[in-house]
């Protein structure tokens, strides 16, 4: 794969590499980084089987977080796409230890109080089909279809453990009692919020420090939904400190009972993390369905 890489890469930006090598990435891509003879450098992420659709999608995405104004994300310069699968090219972010968490939680709500569009709809420029998780799509939410978020939330759910369970990543009696879940989400979360715009897959991992601190968000699935999703998502592999939280709240003040909430909006990475990794996730989701019977 990777000599089609180098050769897809050279052809997107009409010149020889002077190298393309592997660096730490994520659990589906792989990631690399490119150097040209002229010592420009850019982050590579592909993956054999993928397609084009896959990675114009993040790169709608990243365009459409980055236009909100609060956060910076790398600049993707092109889709490629090679004999065994497509890649994405972005401006290559050298990165630090420590996050600035202030500034983090004033840049997110500043990202989240910008319009998000529609309750489940992807931003503009994306594929019609259904929000991406590496090789798992959902089914798409329509524009104009005025669906609230607690119906959009309940749908994926349900899908989301059909699938699972057709992968035997849950037992039917988990499968029951996450299926009646997704049934009560509307009255579980009350009224639906005006779309936030949503980074969509923001466990820490996908905070990038900058070599000053500056927080990067990095590998989106962006949509318009519930704000507290991305502060569930992000509480899910991890805690930030209260810095963070002091911070977002003078933004966009957080609602009361979103602690109350957290577990629900966390059912839907586990459910995908069931989907594509099996393990003890489909346990986890379980556990959290149980804890809001």
């Amino acid at each position: 794969m990777k000599e089609g890489l180098k050769e897809a890469v050279e052809g997107a930006l009409g010149e020889p590499i002077a190298s393309l090598a592997p660096v730490a990435g994520g659990d589906i891509n792989r990631a690399f980084r490119v150097e040209t003879n002229e010592g420009a450098a850019f982050f590579l992420k592909a993956r054999a089987g993928s397609d084009r659709a896959e990675f114009g999608d993040e790169a709608a995405g990243l365009a459409w977080l980055a236009a909100a104004g609060g956060l910076s994300c790398p600049r993707p310069v092109c889709v490629i796409e090679g004999e065994d699968g497509a890649g994405l090219l972005l401006e290559w972010i050298d990165s630090g230890t420590g996050t600035d968490w202030e500034a983090f939680g004033h840049g997110l709500a500043t990202v989240h109080t910008a319009d998000g569009g529609e309750h489940g709809v992807r931003p503009p420029g994306s594929d019609p089909g259904g929000l991406r998780f590496g090789e798992l799509r959902l089914p798409p939410v329509a524009p104009g279809s005025g669906l609230g978020f607690t119906e959009v939330y309940g749908e994926r759910i349900a899908f989301l453990v059909r699938e699972a369970r057709e992968r035997d990543a849950l037992d039917r009696q988990a499968s029951d009692r996450l299926l009646d879940l997704a049934d009560r989400v509307p009255a579980l979360v009350g009224d639906d919020q005006r779309p936030a715009r949503l980074h969509g897959d923001l466990w820490s991992g996908n905070v990038l420090p900058g070599a000053d601190g500056k927080p990067w968000l990095i590998d989106p699935a962006a949509y318009g939904g519930d704000a507290e999703v991305d502060l569930a998502m992000l509480e899910l592999f991890g805690s930030p400190p209260e810095a963070f939280y002091r911070a977002y709240d003078e933004v966009r003040p957080l609602r009361e009972g979103i602690a109350e909430r957290r577990t629900l909006w966390q059912i839907q990475p586990l459910l995908v993390h069931a989907v594509l990794f099996g393990g003890h996730y489909g346990r986890a989701a379980d556990e959290a369905a149980r804890g809001l019977a």
